[in-house]
């Protein structure tokens, strides 16, 4: 494998001393886990944040070979991480990503979707402009892994039916592609909505 182009951040984990495993997003090749040297360092700890946009050259001698990766940041979610909603947002899609996606299988559609959603958690006002693309966003993947989910899409602002859907989509993703990691991946999806229903309190 040779690879350069656009990847979005969706999960890393410690590696010896000072490396990681990252597990990148990409349009061409889908979903890469790769070895960054120095990943845990003060340079490159906040390039691999969740939901960073980066551009990612990965190399491999096989396709038995864990890949080698070196990342430059392009876009940068560091910002909304401190903020209780779109952090909760971020590491929700992110999570999901890197839990259910097969490896090495290109889907760009979810590529494309995600990169908009991730954007649209970090311009929208408030979570009311984000909320109704993160349940298009969990439907898409559902449907591109082959499980089909009848959610009809709800109006932005419309919270009942929003919750509605958010908790029958999330039983679907619960049985099917997270059947086996459903309690730690799931867990970051029900900081979602708690955080969500204190929105609707507040207001």
């Amino acid at each position: 494998m040779h690879f350069r182009g656009p990847a979005i951040v969706c999960a890393h984990r410690p590696h010896a001393e000072t490396a990681v495993i990252a597990r990148l997003l990409t349009a061409e090749q889908g979903l890469i886990g790769a070895y960054v040297a120095g990943g845990r360092g003060r340079h490159l700890r906040p390039v691999l944040l969740p939901g960073n946009l980066v551009e990612a050259e990965v190399r491999s001698r096989s396709e038995s070979q864990l890949p080698f990766a070196r990342v430059e940041l392009q876009e940068s979610r560091g910002p909304w991480l401190g903020e209780p909603l779109p952090a909760a947002g971020i590491a929700w899609v992110t999570a999901l990503t890197a839990a259910s996606l097969p490896e090495r299988q290109p889907f760009p559609a979810l590529f494309d979707a995600l990169a908009g959603l991730l954007t649209a958690i970090t311009v929208a006002p408030s979570a009311r402009g984000w909320a109704v693309p993160l349940l298009s966003y969990e439907v898409l993947l559902l449907r591109e892994l082959g499980y089909g989910v009848a959610a009809k899409r709800p109006e932005e602002g419309d919270w009942p039916a929003i919750f509605d859907a958010f908790d029958r989509i999330g039983r679907e993703l619960a049985r099917y592609p997270l059947a086996e990691r459903r309690a730690d991946v799931m867990a970051a999806r029900s900081i979602v909505r708690d955080r969500w229903s204190r929105l609707i309190g507040d207001d």
